[in-house]
């Protein structure tokens, strides 16, 4: 009994970020008196914990693969409070994600991180701050947000802060509304022959009690709270998903969900794939990582020997490192031009001036936005428009090209800067020409 006042504490009167079905479950939950169901993480992928080559142990709030890939779950009804992470009271804290966040910000060891998404939502309070932290743990290492069964309500509003969003084929996500659940009890307690008596002190110090109905002026003010909740919401999931949902796209889905492919036409997620293809991914990004700075023959970040191995003089130690470098640089520069060449040449966005300089500014704003993905949400997002002449045609692949220069690691953060800007700038008013 003392659980059921506890969830019903919770749950009554307060913002939801929350699937409707869940609520209903909930509510019939403190009708009925039955209990909750049992969510777990999975425990087949990483451990957790860590055993140096002195056989010392030392575990970390999450588990981690042996190549560096953290693997935070987040499971189950959210709740702001409590030690509840992957608890088998069905319930998970904000509190303890984000302590799971920030241990793999700080550890040297985690070079990229998984969430693992299976969660219908849960409290509004604590949903946004938590979002914040992903977003603070994204800037710092790739962050990819797994869709992996469902990520709706509140736990999209964590997601929507990872570098990346993936969804399952069969995943669901969305639900980027509010709900709140008001409980009139006075008619059972009437039939029952009792009747309650408040004694209070404050107009509204009982409003939205369960032993009266709801008046006009409680329900308007409840109405309120609720539009508060939903437009930091919308802001929330803006900040982390940037021109791929704006706040007026994520109002615009009129807290509906979406499954799969669905996801991605709509720009709730950037790719179908799965929990085991995304570690894979990852994984093989890690360990590229870990060979590069390998030594002794291989410790500088382009491969080249280093000064004063033995037969490696200090003059070819830098030509070395010279060639590599540019090796390298000439690799990028042809890959990011590949990228903007495929953008630019997908069907719907070819010949059409508008989506050229719309596909152009997303695929430069979000370098890890696959081609495809950049293709499919602008199309399903921007109108087409009056087809550009071949000059036009030509004007863009130059731009491209710039592009790909610009996302060089040696160009110098303002000449970055600025070239981003010219460039935005210029295909801005390309596409105000050729609409």
């Amino acid at each position: 009994m003392t659980f059921l006042l506890h969830l019903a504490d919770r749950v009554l009167n307060r913002p939801l970020l929350i699937t409707p079905d869940k609520a209903q479950v909930i509510l019939s939950v403190l009708a009925n008196r039955i209990g909750v169901e049992t969510s777990e993480a999975s425990r087949f992928v990483g451990e957790n914990f860590t055993v140096d080559d002195n056989g010392r142990a030392t575990s970390h709030p999450y588990r981690r693969t042996p190549d560096g890939v953290a693997i935070i779950t987040i499971t189950g009804s959210l709740v702001n409070r409590g030690a509840w992470v992957g608890a088998s009271s069905g319930l998970t804290s904000y509190e303890g994600i984000k302590y799971q966040l920030a241990a793999a910000a700080q550890a040297s060891d985690v070079r990229a991180v998984i969430l693992d998404l299976q969660s219908p939502g849960g409290e509004a309070i604590g949903a946004f701050e938590t979002a914040e932290a992903v977003r603070a743990l994204a800037a710092q290492k790739r962050t990819v947000a797994v869709v992996n069964g469902m990520a709706a309500s509140a736990a999209y509003a964590i997601a929507s802060g990872a570098s990346e969003i993936v969804t399952t084929e069969t995943g669901v996500s969305g639900s980027i509304g509010v709900v709140m659940l008001h409980a009139d009890w006075s008619r059972h307690l009437a039939n029952e022959g009792i009747k309650p008596t408040l004694i209070f002190a404050g107009a509204h110090k009982v409003d939205a009690n369960p032993f009266e109905p709801l008046g006009d002026a409680v329900k308007a003010d409840l109405q309120q709270e609720v539009e508060t909740f939903y437009a930091a919401f919308l802001e929330t999931v803006a900040k982390g998903r940037g021109q791929r949902l704006t706040a007026e796209a994520a109002r615009a889905t009129e807290a509906r969900t979406f499954i799969g492919a669905r996801a991605v036409e709509v720009g709730l997620a950037d790719r179908v794939g799965t929990f085991e293809s995304v570690l894979s991914d990852l994984s093989r990004a890690v360990t590229r990582t870990n060979v590069q700075k390998r030594s002794p023959s291989m410790d500088n970040p382009h491969g080249a020997p280093s000064a004063g191995s033995e037969g490696v003089t200090k003059t070819e130690h830098d030509a070395a490192v010279a060639k590599s470098h540019a090796d390298g640089v000439a690799e990028g520069t042809k890959a990011a031009t590949d990228r903007f060449a495929a953008v630019l040449g997908h069907d719907g966005i070819k010949g059409d001036g508008g989506r050229m300089a719309a596909a152009l500014d997303l695929a430069v704003q979000s370098p890890g936005m696959a081609a495809d993905a950049v293709a499919s949400f602008i199309t399903a997002n921007v109108a087409a428009s009056t087809p550009a002449a071949s000059t036009d045609v030509e004007e863009y692949d130059k731009r491209r090209i710039a592009a790909a220069a610009l996302s060089q690691p040696d160009a110098g953060a303002g000449k970055k800067a600025g070239g981003l800007s010219s460039l935005v700038s210029t295909h801005v008013e390309s596409a105000k020409r050729s609409a």
